[in-house]
């Protein structure tokens, strides 16, 4: 009896192009060697790439699956879809949404418990908003009703407990965001301030930034000027 191993995605790939399939596998070394970054955080860092660029085919899956190798569940993905909506937009992680519950199908994962955590977001029970002040004031400056967005969008994520994202992953998160949009200015510097609050070195900083260049070395370039000036100052 012979038996037919499942292919992986690089096999996939080199299916449709082998010489491309080399290209993507050298580069994936490359940055997964960076030590660094959690194998969860690495996940995420990937999994926000493919929702800000909507790569929600090959990729998406191939990452999906490293992430379950290493321990991090398709609750946790749909926990950084949820964190990353207001910043890439709600319909782009809408798409992922879908994506992720049509891989759970596929390969034969439970889907989560519909129930969620999430305080009521708005009216008079609504917890206060932990928009930081500075933020609330530059906010103000610009518009009082999207100040109004912030607040609310801060409100549904305020919860640091069990399951969610920590305060360090949320910050390299969001300023990978930035990288993918080219957003380097005032949210790029609040993200960076986030990730360091929350317990990530300059360092770790740089490392994110290392492993989002295989997701754009154009978008990398102009990220390492904003990076490099704003950890100077620090």
């Amino acid at each position: 009896m012979t038996t037919t191993a499942t292919p992986t995605d690089l096999d996939r790939l080199a299916a449709l192009d082998p010489a491309f399939a080399r290209m993507a596998g050298a580069t994936a070394r490359y940055v997964r060697s960076i030590p660094e970054l959690t194998d969860r955080e690495k996940t995420f860092l990937c999994v926000t790439a493919d929702v800000c660029q909507g790569s929600l085919g090959l990729a998406f899956r191939a990452h999906v699956r490293a992430g379950l190798a290493a321990g991090v569940s398709t609750a946790d993905v749909r926990e950084l879809l949820r964190f990353v909506s207001y910043d890439c937009g709600y319909h782009a992680a809408t798409a992922g949404i879908e994506r992720i519950a049509e891989l759970e199908t596929e390969l034969g994962l439970a889907h989560p418990d519909p129930g969620s955590s999430t305080p009521e977001p708005a009216g008079p029970d609504a917890a206060p908003s932990p928009l930081p002040d500075a933020v609330r004031a530059r906010l103000d400056e610009l518009d009082a009703h999207f100040t109004g967005y912030f607040d609310l969008q801060s409100r549904m994520r305020a919860d640091h407990g069990p399951g969610t994202l920590s305060e360090r992953e949320r910050g390299l998160v969001s300023l990978s965001v930035d990288v993918h949009y080219q957003t380097l200015a005032d949210t790029f510097r609040i993200h960076v301030g986030r990730a360091l609050r929350g317990g990530a070195a300059p360092e770790d900083v740089r490392a994110a930034l290392r492993f989002t260049a295989q997701f754009g070395v154009t978008r990398a370039w102009h990220a390492w000027e904003a990076l490099n000036a704003i950890l100077a100052e620090s």
